[in-house]
């Protein structure tokens, strides 16, 4: 047997094997493109402050925040939009909507959308499993993302044209009309679809490795020499103040010139500093961030911290981390990374298809013919 063929087999049996996790990574991946801007949008929409309203200082805010969830508030998110609430974050990615002219709680995001995206989510991260089949659902995802990272590097060798001339390569970088059957069809779109889609699938699987699996995290901190940060989730309640310093804080902090929104971070018992998150992109890129440190005595700056004064290997993880999602190239980033899972779903149907009717149609062909 040929190396090709090898090759060939090789792909269409993985392929075959890992197909559906893949279509259902890839479809739930394209759906979660735009969560950010689909949420903000839905939820946003609907809600009108008078922009010429007076507003309240930033320790009231922060004190109808405080009471809202109950001490939970960690953080104020301020819109540069002034016809925008103000959000008080509570732990990871749950938040309270606020007027800045009253106080009031507002409606947050619909219920249906919340639980939407979260099934999506959960769906793309562990097939939707729960409990002690997390795991196993975990590791289906995992796999499957690696089985795919092998599959775009097989595929290239296999789209490979045994000549450069224009009659083969058409057909593998440009749609077809006009062509006599379905199974040909299919092969143009796997093809074309391949090419298109090549580097940002690459970069989409290779950064989804990194975040499936821990010990690839760990490697790649040590390829740098640095040793891993540990987030740590939950512990011990934090008691927040609506600290009037938070006024002067806030003044200081306006003097930027160039943002879309600002956190504001609540300070705990006993701080003498606060920090506040000044973003100048989409909500999600990590290099349009600066975290500006105030003490709370004058509202000096203390420091000041933008993506490039994190450490290589940080950068190169929080890469990894919204490089698979599009957002640290924007908007435009985002709309790669979604039309590539799109591809991505439509070549797992062609490919499946294609297997289909390698392996499956003649079998059945000949069990009809055989006499009864």
């Amino acid at each position: 047997m040929s190396f090709r063929r090898v090759i060939f087999w090789s792909h269409l049996s993985i392929g075959v094997a890992a197909g559906a996790v893949i279509f259902v990574l890839a479809v739930t991946g394209a759906l979660l493109s735009f969560e950010t801007q689909i949420t903000r949008l839905v939820t946003f929409g609907p809600i009108e402050i008078a922009e010429d309203a007076p507003r309240l200082s930033l320790p009231d805010l922060a004190e109808a925040a405080l009471t809202a969830t109950q001490g939970r508030a960690s953080a104020l998110i301020v819109e540069r939009d002034p016809s925008l609430p103000v959000t008080a974050t509570v732990g990871r990615g749950g938040g309270v909507l606020i007027d800045p002219t009253t106080g009031a709680v507002l409606d947050g995001a619909p219920e249906w959308l919340t639980q939407g995206f979260s099934t999506v989510e959960s769906l793309h991260r562990t097939l939707a499993l729960s409990g002690e089949a997390r795991d196993a659902g975990r590791a289906a995802t995992g796999a499957a993302t690696a089985v795919f990272f092998a599959l775009l590097l097989s595929g290239v060798y296999l789209w490979w044209p045994r000549a450069w001339r224009w009659s083969q390569l058409r057909p593998r970088i440009w749609f077809r009309t006009g062509l006599p059957n379905a199974k040909a069809r299919d092969f143009n779109w796997h093809h074309v679809l391949g090419f298109w889609a090549l580097a940002p699938l690459l970069v989409i699987t290779l950064s989804g490795l990194v975040l499936a699996y821990p010990s690839l995290r760990q490697a790649l901190f040590d390829a740098y020499g640095e040793t891993q940060g540990r987030r740590q989730f939950g512990g011990a309640t934090v008691t927040r103040l609506a600290d009037p310093r938070l006024e002067a804080v806030y003044a200081a902090a306006l003097a930027e010139e160039r943002w879309n929104r600002m956190t504001v971070s609540l300070p705990a018992v006993g701080d003498d500093a606060v920090t506040v998150e000044i973003d100048r992109g989409t909500g999600r890129d990590p290099t349009a961030k600066t975290v500006l440190t105030y003490a709370l005595d004058d509202a000096s700056l203390t420091g000041a911290e933008s993506f490039a004064d994190r450490s290589p290997a940080t950068r190169a993880f929080l890469w990894m981390r919204f490089a698979h999602t599009g957002e640290y190239y924007g908007l435009a980033g985002q709309a790669v990374a979604g039309l590539a899972s799109l591809a991505a779903a439509v070549m797992v149907y062609t490919g499946l298809a294609l297997s289909y009717r390698r392996l499956l149609q003649p079998v059945l062909r000949r069990r009809k013919a055989r006499p009864s």
